[in-house]
């Protein structure tokens, strides 16, 4: 059957006050800042979508293994006639394995802080499957928001869909806050499936983060090119050197944005001092081992209930049911 209304679009994107006062509040502080959500305009979408095809980023390759093997498992743990919601959807590649697995998915729910990277991927997903119902939400999924009602979509569980380890953008305590608040959107009897990377070679981990043809590298200084078009900032990108950091005491990757010389940035009547070797760290990406994540779920109220990984045991999934 073919779809004959166009996407009804919810549209909550953050304003542009809004990054210049993030941006404001993160180079105030010590050490300066930048949150990791203002990569994903249409352009940093485009550079995150590249750097999931790269031969050193391990975990879209090894996700997208564990979901072609396993999808039928987990439509089944599932059930039919689920509402599906996924925060952060992006190009939308590996929620096409878990729709084409489930028996009768009565709706998607795409959440995306990039309007038109996630309406691309919404639209082609109504084309391959025009059955579907899609409602797609335009915001801040670190932020409270409300699930658009779709009629006849109640029928069965709400499942919460977060993918490629974006879980560990999180400091734990946000981590646990952000399922806590995503269980309680959710409702009761609702399930989640996430995805969580899992601690490894420091060696592996950093080629992952600092790629040898410079995509990531492009990807973190986009935002200083956002900084630059959208709110008139005055800053030299070339002074600023792209670098990834494996910190084994707090197990996460860091990300930062490196100023090769001592220089300022400049923001309307507001001026932010750089010394040379200063940086901006501008995203974390914390890894889980299997009984580290069910814990750190378990805090946030939801209840372990099955866990896929590659034979290697570097990525897992982990299906969640609230408590």
């Amino acid at each position: 059957m073919a779809r004959t209304e166009p996407l009804r679009l919810h549209d909550l994107e953050p304003s542009t006050e809004e990054f210049r006062q993030a941006v404001i509040d993160g180079l105030s502080g010590q050490p300066k800042t930048l949150p990791c959500k203002f990569f994903y305009d249409a352009e940093g979408s485009r550079l995150f979508d590249a750097i999931c095809e790269l031969p050193e980023y391990y975990p879209t390759r090894t996700e997208l293994g564990i979901l072609s093997r396993n999808a039928p498992a987990m439509a089944a743990a599932i059930g039919p006639d689920a509402r599906i919601v996924e925060f952060g959807s992006g190009a939308g590649v590996k929620i096409r394995l878990l729709l084409a697995a489930l028996e009768r998915p009565a709706a998607y729910v795409p959440v995306d802080i990039c309007r038109e990277h996630m309406m691309a991927a919404a639209d082609g997903l109504a084309a391959d499957f025009p059955d579907l119902r899609i409602a797609p939400v335009c915001a801040d999924y670190t932020r409270p928001f409300a699930l658009p009602s779709i009629p006849g979509a109640d029928t069965g569980v709400t499942v919460g869909f977060f993918p490629g380890s974006t879980i560990g953008n999180f400091s734990p305590a946000e981590a646990t806050a952000f399922l806590a608040r995503a269980r309680r959107l959710l409702g009761r009897g609702s399930m989640m499936l996430v995805g969580a990377d899992v601690p490894k070679d420091a060696g592996v981990l950093e080629a992952a983060y600092d790629d040898a043809a410079g995509v990531t590298a492009a990807f973190n200084r986009n935002l200083l090119v956002r900084m630059q078009r959208e709110l008139g900032a005055e800053l030299d990108i070339e002074l600023f050197r792209h670098e990834a950091r494996w910190c084994p005491r707090n197990r996460r990757v860091e990300m930062h944005l490196v100023s090769l010389s001592r220089q300022e940035i400049r923001l309307g009547d507001r001026v932010f001092a750089f010394d040379r070797g200063e940086s901006i760290h501008t995203e974390n990406s914390y890894k889980y081992s299997v009984p580290e994540f069910r814990a750190l779920a378990g805090r946030s109220g939801w209840l372990p209930a099955q866990t896929w990984t590659d034979a290697a045991g570097l990525f897992a999934v982990h299906l969640l049911r609230s408590g």
